[in-house]
């Protein structure tokens, strides 16, 4: 199934137990699970339990397993999964379900996408960001990180994805050099509580962009 992902154009990072890929659900972050429910450690529907009990967002998740029962299938959407395939999958089913779940979870990033928050609006055609109907000035990478940032705000994105996703690479990349785009992006957007934004970072995890309008009643709901 990883080599089916990756041939699709995802990144894939696979774990064969639950306890090592909770620790690491920790600190990096992710945009979908495929979670198993018989593994060497702990069963897949624990994992799901303490996923949605860490996990500060609701990440899409979807269930592959031979567990094939009608008891099964419901235990797994009423302890959060989104959504159930029984063993063996066929790769275009798969990558077809998981298109679709990333689609309803709001994550698709086709670079066509022009959306609007805030003050702000991104237009992929022309991979340009304006702010108040007045285009921002803007390097492609520039465009890169703060299209993915305004894509995922209020979200604790970790370096290592902001690296993968915005970079496109996996290997070691330094990370001055994202935090010094960091501190381009807030300065080129306006990234200030005077305007009801802040961009944060995070220690030993990295960043996140947030309306302090929304952070604020949050805190007191």
């Amino acid at each position: 199934m990883q080599v089916w992902l990756e041939a699709a154009g995802h990144v894939c990072v696979h774990f064969a137990r639950g306890e090592k890929f909770l620790r690491a659900v920790s600190t990096d972050s992710f945009d979908l699970l495929v979670l198993d429910w018989l593994l060497p450690d702990i069963n897949g529907d624990v994992v799901l339990e303490q996923v949605r009990e860490r996990l500060e967002w609701r990440i899409p998740v979807i269930f592959i397993t031979v567990r094939d029962s009608e008891q099964d299938i419901v235990s797994a959407l009423e302890r959060g999964a989104d959504d159930y395939m029984i063993k063996p999958v066929k790769p275009l089913e798969m990558l077809a379900r998981i298109t679709a779940l990333a689609r309803r979870a709001g994550m698709q990033l086709a670079e066509d996408k022009v959306f609007e928050i805030g003050d702000y609006a991104v237009d992929g055609v022309r991979r340009a960001i304006s702010r108040d109907g007045e285009t921002l000035e803007l390097t492609h990478k520039e465009f890169d990180l703060a299209a993915f940032l305004l894509r995922n705000v209020g979200r604790l994105i970790s370096r290592k994805h902001i690296m993968e996703s915005v970079w496109g690479q996996r290997a070691d990349l330094n990370t001055r050099t994202v935090d010094t785009h960091m501190s381009r992006i807030r300065n080129k957007l306006g990234l200030s509580p005077e305007l009801g934004w802040r961009l944060s970072a995070v220690y030993q995890h990295g960043y996140r962009l947030e309306r302090i309008d929304d952070a604020t009643e949050q805190q007191t709901a």
